[in-house]
């Protein structure tokens, strides 16, 4: 069905919901989606890294580790280049509740979508990066917010 509608971020994996390969976003919220029947998830929001995309303003790029990744498994490991997508997912989840995360909270966040070719350290510094942008961003928006309101 999601391949019908242009959907291809969604991973086949292991169909036991091990891997995380398959992650999308349910109510915002990272879920299985070989796991998950379509009747669990109508009439719920549900998001796949297709939503994502690019979007640098908000501290949300391709980390190099995801690009490792794909380079990588072009020539050695196929599955590998599966993963940062769940990765992607799972970070979006935490940062949307918390832009302040420890390396601990980024690595539980993650934990959920096993990777291979990069031993998490790359994708955790790629979240804790992107917090940090997103910090930075919203604090400079407070203050122009500020700025006009007290004119």
């Amino acid at each position: 069905m999601l391949r019908r509608h242009g959907v291809f971020g969604v991973k086949h994996g292991c169909e036991t919901g091990e891997c995380g390969a398959c992650t999308v976003l349910l109510d915002g919220l990272p879920v299985t989606s070989c796991n998950l029947l379509a009747a669990q998830a109508d009439g719920r929001a549900v998001t796949t890294v297709e939503s994502l995309g690019e979007h640098p303003e908000q501290g949300w790029s391709t980390p190099p580790a995801c690009t490792r990744c794909s380079r990588r498994s072009s020539r050695a490991a196929p599955s590998s280049a599966l993963l940062h997508a769940g990765q992607l997912l799972a970070a979006q989840a935490l940062l949307a509740q918390n832009r302040n995360p420890s390396e601990a909270e980024v690595r539980e966040a993650l934990s959920g979508v096993l990777c291979r070719c990069t031993g998490y350290v790359k994708p955790v510094q790629a979240v804790l990066r992107a917090a940090a942008t997103l910090r930075v961003r919203s604090r400079r928006r407070c203050r122009a917010g500020c700025r006009r309101r007290s004119t």
